[in-house]
This record gives structure tokens, sequence and C-alpha cells, in this order.
């Protein structure tokens, strides 16, 4: 039965190539494109929350985007039930909904949101780094990397992963840059054709508010990441003793929320004394799954497309529920000495490898006269092709953004440690 939710405006790619002869519907494609892509892979090797390698039982960047994209497409299901505004021939596509979810965090570095922070910091005269920004450069133009090409993307798959459409130069402020929550300057036309060439209007402006002008998919995939960071990243911290009883009792005083029972700090602590830390957030998972409902939106793109005719509405005691959680985690493991310790380590590491790359590659200031090789044939070929500073620094970042924990911390011992490395040890 065909879904009436989707038209040839949501499906069409930027090629303008159609799916014939294909067996799975064009979001399948999307799907499939995504997972099978070396991008997809190095997830498994890049932090969430401990760094990559610390532990062998806690998330990665790759089990946290399959446990999103489980998620959301339970969202999709549980909209989907009887009695609301959906239908069995008109509905949310969970294929569709899955692909943002898998590919939400393709773009981000090694060493999670510190490493993040970083390549933003070594871009700034070049127009920035950004996690999304960066998984939008992959899906259209670096995620076969074989071919240097993008997945060409339906419309509807680029639009669920737009979760920031506002550029870097707009959010400028004065000589101070944007942290986060932009694009690239020449993404502009990916976004244009995104939203069919339709301009924003005057109440959407630059920053959150446009930000928060999401197509329905997207919005989806944005609770679902929600869900999986503020619950399992929780669990992750228990297990690791990070995140202990009477941290999140001095915390909670702190911060005067309750602890008591049928509360939700009250329940997580609940769990944890009975070791049932999991069942705990898998109970969670499924109510924070059902607080979703939806609402009609009429806005300047609801005409073109059902994916703007309908907002996410959230239960506000679920979402506030989720915000204690997220602010828990952020402030007694994310602020703990040891992690910061593995940021500083991250942070380091990257801007080593930075100043011996971009020195080589970018800049041209050859290190004692010599010109020696420190990248793969085909990143140094591409680099050397650039016609700009800044291009050729954007070449640079997207190597070191591709990089795993792993490959980024060996190739800055082989550089820099006197005693590490030999010939077998030149590959990866």
């Amino acid at each position: 039965m065909p879904n009436r939710f989707y038209g040839a405006f949501d499906t069409e790619r930027f090629s303008g190539k159609a799916d014939t002869g294909d067996f799975r519907t064009p979001f399948q494609i999307d799907r499939d494109r995504v997972l099978h892509t070396p991008a997809f892979r190095r997830l498994q090797n890049k932090t969430q929350v401990f760094w990559s390698g610390e532990y062998d039982f806690y998330r990665t960047r790759l089990t946290h985007s399959l446990e999103v994209a489980q998620i959301g497409r339970s969202i999709c299901h549980w909209l989907k039930a009887p009695g609301g505004l959906l239908a069995e021939d008109f509905f949310i596509d969970p294929d569709l909904v899955e692909a943002a979810c898998l590919s939400h965090d393709l773009g981000h570095p090694p060493f999670g949101h510190a490493g993040e922070r970083t390549l933003n910091h070594l871009m700034a005269p070049y127009g920035g780094f950004e996690g999304n920004a960066q998984t939008l450069r992959l899906l259209t133009e670096r995620i076969f990397s074989a071919r240097r090409s993008g997945m060409d993307p339906s419309r509807a798959f680029l639009d669920a992963v737009l979760k920031y459409k506002s550029l870097w130069s707009e959010l400028k402020d004065g000589g101070k840059l944007p942290e986060h929550h932009f694009l690239y300057d020449f993404q502009h036309a990916w976004l244009d054709w995104a939203m069919a060439g339709n301009d924003f209007p005057a109440e959407l402006p630059p920053g959150k508010e446009r930000d928060s002008f999401k197509s329905i998919e997207c919005q989806v995939m944005d609770w679902a990441d929600d869900t999986a960071y503020s619950l399992n990243d929780l669990a992750d911290s228990v297990r690791a003793g990070f995140l202990r009883i009477e941290r999140i009792e001095a915390w909670a005083e702190k911060h005067g929320e309750p602890l008591g029972e049928g509360t939700p700090l009250g329940e997580l602590i609940a769990s944890i004394r009975k070791r049932k830390v999991d069942p705990f957030v898998g109970s969670r998972i499924g109510k924070y799954i059902r607080a979703t409902t939806l609402t009609s939106d009429v806005n300047f793109l609801s005409g073109a497309t059902n994916r703007y005719r309908f907002r996410l509405a959230i239960d506000p005691a679920f979402k506030a529920e989720s915000k204690v959680f997220k602010q828990l985690a952020f402030e007694v493991v994310f602020l703990s000495p040891q992690l910061k310790q593995l940021e500083h380590k991250g942070n380091h590491l990257l801007h080593g490898l930075w100043d011996v790359l971009a020195k080589r590659y970018v800049t041209g200031d050859n290190i004692d006269g010599q010109t020696f090789q420190l990248l793969p044939d085909d990143a140094a070929a591409e680099i050397g092709q650039a016609d700009s500073e800044e291009k050729k620094a954007r070449l640079v970042c997207d190597f070191l953004a591709g990089m795993t924990d792993g490959y980024a911390a060996r190739m800055y011992k082989r550089l820099f440690t006197p005693d590490f490395g030999s010939i077998g040890d030149l590959i990866g």
C-alpha cells in the first residue's frame, strides 16, 4: 500500500536521478547507503561518553547510533497507533527516520565533544568546524571515500539530519565566532535545495528560532537522541563507577531536586541499589516513546510537504525528566576530573596533529626544509590539487575528523614518540 505521506518532492535526489528498477523504497536506499560506508563503521571506535577502549561494556558512537535508530523507529510505530493524525496509508516512514538516526553522529570527530571544540578552534580562520555540519558534508560530498563523493541523498533524508539551519557567518557576533550549531558557509546550496529555494521568514532569524524549524523526521530523531543520551549514558556512568548514590544525592541536594519515592532520581537510586539499572533504563525508554504525540502545524513549507505539517509534542513531565538526567550526567560525569583529563589529552593530540599537518599541507611552512609525505597518497594528492588555503585546511580537517580515537592516538605516537612505530605499524 503506497504511503500518501510522501510525494515526489520528498523523494527527489539532488542529482535528479530516479530510483528506477530497485526493489527498495528511496528511504531504504538512503539507509543502506549509510550503513555500508567506512564513515559509519568508524563510529565503533569514537567516544560517546568514555574514551574508546577504556572499558569493554560502554557505548560508543556506533552503539549509540544503533540505539537511537531503534528508538526512532519505535516512535514512528507509536505515532501510527489508531486514533491519531496518521493512518495505515499515511505515516512517518520508519526507514527514513532510521536513516537519519544512523547518520546523526557521522560527522563527529575523535574524542567526543572535546574533539569537536578543538577542531572548531583550529578551523576558526577557515569557517569553523561543527559535527552536524560535518555530517552534512559527508552525506553530500565525502561519504564514499574511494570516489570522494556524497551519496546523493533524497530531500527528505537530507532534511531529516538538518538539526541546524544557520550558517557560520550568520552567527558571528562581531569578532566572536560561533561555538556550535551551524552549517559551513559553503553548504548554503544544500540548505537552499532542502528548503526548495524558499527563504526563511522574518520570524525565523538565524539561531535558536531557525534551528527549531525541523521536519517531523528530524524532530523524531532529535527526541530519540535525547532519550538515548539522557538514559543510556546514565547506565554506562553507573557501571563505570562514576555515578554513585552518594554523588546523586549530593547533586540533588545542591539543585533542590526531589529524591522521594516515585521521583525520577529516587527511582534511579532504587534501581542502583537493586542492581537493576538496565531494566530501569529500558522501562524509561518505553515511557519516553509513549510520551510523544503529533499536533498540526502551518508554516511556509507545510503546503509543499507533509513533513512540515506536523510537530512532535512531548509530555512536559518527561521532557523535564530528560533535562534533569542530562544535567546530572553532565555535571557529575562529564565535568569529573577523570574525564576532563582525557578531554585534555584528546585536545593535545589533535593540536599536535593539526600543527604538523597544517605546516606541511596548508600553509606551506616546511619543517626544517623537509617535505615529508605524512598522509596517505590519495589524501595528500587531493590536498595538493586544492586551489586555496581554506580548501586545503578543510581537507586536512576532514582527515582529522574522520579518524577514530585509536587511529589518532597511533598517528600521534608515530610522529612524536621516538620509540613507537615500525614498518608493520604504518598502516592504520
